[in-house]
């Protein structure tokens, strides 16, 4: 789980004569994760690619092109059409109608949004209520139509000189304002000085005609319409064509993707005249089947040789083992042939051992690499960890030569998540919603995403149960543990040392999360030797420890009561332990650790000894667990406090609140007393006792603030959870950056063996 898969790094070297052969059987094997021919080999060039390579290329942007206007999606998939033998003329043929469709498309919306700005236009022009061609076409007279005061409209117009003359018509409904001034003169200068803002006038051609902004906007409304209904009948064709067309398309699109990839596979090949090197990794137990599948395709045409196994050693640490054949390099022995026999190989890449004797080549192989590549990535996970591979690749896939974080998630985020939240409720609901994102979604991350939502779900629901919580009401509590449930949240003043006991317990959780991801990081850097892990890592283990021993210790006053003393958290406060914290003594060797961790973590690298309040302050970013979940059951109290209302009685403890469930808050106030316990006060009554409009308004609250506590945990428990796991935990270890395993291969889904 922690490991990668084992990878391979394989070699196919042949005659050019068979190239195509053995990119065909490689492609369906769907196994060899190609390298790039990084053209270090003297004597060899990158290969070129199959005839037909551009045409298929092209052809496959065509088909995408086509899908993308027509929309075409999975669902327009019936069965597996069986495609045409001239594949490019049908394509040409479906083009030529979708274009035409998509062109006349294009035309229509274009004149719909002219006719739509002409109207916008014209608009104002109606409710000024003077024709059109009243308002241009003037020899004498100067004439502007727009927005603005008419005061100061007429101010500008007897300022303004040269005119004579001026009159203004304005609507009672508007500030549109129409201006006429004699004689002809400039006026727009003076108009923007009155803050008019001027409106063009409609241009209703030569004819003459006099056209009221009524009859005008009418006109347009009219084209409009026309235009509409043509575009709709356009978008029916279209959409006729998606369904008759969109299965076709898909087919069509997987089997030139096939071919682009084999057409131009060669330019990852090192080529001479004669002969090929292919390069590639598989996982290791897949070597064999990719040897015979090749050998059983072009029989001794091609050698197939394992090079490296990227494996790792008793420490755990991956290494590289070079000429493996026969078991000869690093101890690692050659994949058996299934028949129990061996796979033919002869662990070098000599060219002249091609199968056909009389075939020329140019000297020996080369031997070493094609090129630097490292192995790509497939993350070695049971199937309930894989959910959380998703949350560690929007990090980064982890490298080869790291450990995979996704099962430290699997086992810390939900539990996180759930101790947070605990809600019986909230956890059916988070399981019931992570369950739909599972079965309604084809996306891979979404579906991860839903498998992380199921598991949080759980743990919520568990932590719920023992808490005792059932959307923030306590009745669980009562039904299955009598009353008294094994721990608290801690926000009801009876309970008040449980929110002290979950701080505490935060900043252990974090000592803990913190320790395995250092002891990753030693672990990982045992590879360069242990003083490089202790100087690296040690160090940091042994200052955290140290100082948090201390400080448990109370050594100089440095903890507070609730983590040493009589009244502190492990001595009854609330878990009865009987731990008071360290004695002195061990407080002080813890001091001593503190420091010679320092010393190591300066001598290992001195610009990181500026940093080494890390070890408390990371600790301490923990408590927002406690934090959270505090915050998190006072927002679903509120909700239940305004919607049932609340009541208190006095306890030994302190004051205990209970929710208006059964009766009203006032009920049990004039009671007086409630278990033999006095009730002292109302703290609200309860919409639900306050009437029908009241209990209406009531319920409206409950469903949305619950609604809303659901997704403020998303918002602030989750992002919280996933905080602490990337910040402070994959920021002691983790780097990430590994390859994805991508075979050289296409599963089809419409297009079949076509």
């Amino acid at each position: 789980m922690l490991r990668p898969e084992k990878m391979g790094r394989v070699s196919v070297t042949g005659s050019k004569a068979v190239l195509d052969d053995v990119v065909e059987t490689a492609h369906d094997l769907n196994l060899l994760h190609l390298t790039e021919y990084d053209g270090g080999w003297e004597g060899f060039e990158p290969g070129n690619p199959s005839e037909g390579a551009d045409r298929a290329s092209d052809a496959l942007v065509t088909v995408r092109s086509l899908e993308s206007i027509l929309e075409v999606d999975e669902t327009d998939a019936e069965g597996q059409p069986v495609l045409p033998d001239d594949l490019y003329a049908e394509i040409e043929e479906v083009r030529e109608q979708v274009n035409e469709l998509d062109d006349r498309r294009d035309e229509l919306e274009e004149e719909l949004r002219s006719v739509e700005e002409e109207l916008d236009a014209v608009r104002p022009f109606v409710q000024l209520g003077i024709d059109l061609d009243l308002l241009d076409g003037y020899d004498n007279l100067s004439v502007a139509v727009g927005e603005g005061d008419v005061a100061a409209v007429r101010s500008a117009m007897v300022d303004q000189a040269g005119v004579d003359k001026h009159e203004t018509f304005t609507s009672e409904e508007s500030d549109v304002v129409a201006v006429f001034a004699y004689p002809a003169v400039d006026i727009s200068d003076a108009l923007v000085g009155a803050q008019f803002t001027a409106y063009e006038v409609p241009d209703l051609g030569d004819d003459g005609e006099s056209v009221s902004p009524e009859q005008y906007v009418q006109q347009l409304e009219q084209r409009y319409r026309e235009l509409e209904s043509k575009l709709e009948t356009v978008e029916d064709q279209l959409d006729d064509l998606r369904v008759e067309v969109g299965g076709f398309l898909l087919a069509a699109e997987e089997k030139l993707a096939v071919q682009v990839q084999k057409a131009e596979a060669p330019l990852s090949f090192a080529t001479t005249e004669n002969a090929f090197v292919a390069e590639g990794w598989l996982p290791y137990d897949e070597y064999v089947e990719l040897a015979e599948g090749l050998q059983d395709a072009v029989g001794d045409h091609v050698d197939v040789d394992l090079l490296e196994v990227a494996d790792y050693n008793d420490e755990g640490h991956p290494t590289d083992s070079e000429n493996v054949a026969g078991g000869a390099a690093g101890g690692v022995g050659e994949p058996a042939a299934a028949d129990g026999g061996e796979v033919a190989s002869d662990g070098g890449r000599d060219l002249g051992r091609i199968a056909e004797a009389d075939v020329a080549t140019d000297g020996a192989g080369p031997d070493v690499a094609m090129s630097h590549s490292t192995p790509p990535v497939i993350q070695d996970n049971p199937g309930p960890v894989k959910p959380f591979e998703a949350l560690v690749e929007v990090i980064n896939r982890p490298k080869y030569s790291e450990l995979d974080p996704s099962v430290i998630l699997f086992l810390t985020f939900p539990v996180f998540y759930g101790f947070m939240i605990g809600d019986l409720g909230y956890g059916i609901l988070y399981m019931l919603l992570g369950g739909a994102l599972m079965t309604q979604f084809d996306s891979d991350i979404i579906r991860s995403l839903g498998g992380v939502g199921v598991l949080a779900g759980f743990f919520t629901a568990i932590f719920g149960v023992l808490y005792g919580e059932f959307f923030g009401l306590h009745q669980l509590g009562e039904i299955v543990w009598g009353g008294s449930p094994p721990i608290h949240k801690g926000l009801i003043p009876e309970y008040s040392d449980y929110a002290l006991g979950w701080l505490v317990l935060s900043l252990l959780a974090g000592i803990l999360h913190l320790t395995i991801g250092w002891i990753f990081d030693f672990y990982e850097n045992l590879s360069h030797g242990f003083k490089d892990a202790m100087l690296e890592s040690g160090s940091w283990l042994m200052m955290m420890f140290g100082l948090w021993t201390w400080i448990f210790a109370g050594a100089s006053g440095s903890a507070p009561d609730l983590i040493y003393g009589a009244d502190s958290v492990f001595n009854g406060h609330p878990f009865p332990l009987g731990f008071a914290g360290f004695s002195p003594e061990i407080g002080l060797a813890g001091l001593v650790v503190f420091g010679v961790g320092l010393v190591l973590l300066v001598a290992g690298e001195p610009i990181e000894g500026v940093e080494f309040l890390n070890v408390l302050v990371n600790v301490l970013s923990y408590t927002r667990l406690a934090a959270v979940l505090l915050a998190k059951a006072g927002m679903a109290f509120v909700v239940n406090l305004l919607f049932f209302g609340v009541w208190v009685t006095e306890t030994e403890s302190g004051p205990a609140w209970h929710f208006g469930i059964d009766h009203s808050p006032q009920y049990y106030l004039e009671q007086g007393t409630y278990h033999g316990h006095e009730v002292t006060e109302v703290m609200f009554g309860g919409l639900v006792h306050g009437g029908i409009g009241a209990a209406l308004g009531g319920i409206v609250i409950l469903v949305l603030g619950h609604l809303l506590v659901l997704a403020l945990g998303v918002t602030s428990a989750g992002l919280q959870a996933v905080r602490l796991e990337y910040v402070e935990f994959f920021g002691k270890f983790y780097e990430g950056g590994g390859d994805e395993y991508e075979p050289f291969g296409y599963e089809t889904r419409f297009a079949g063996d076509d």
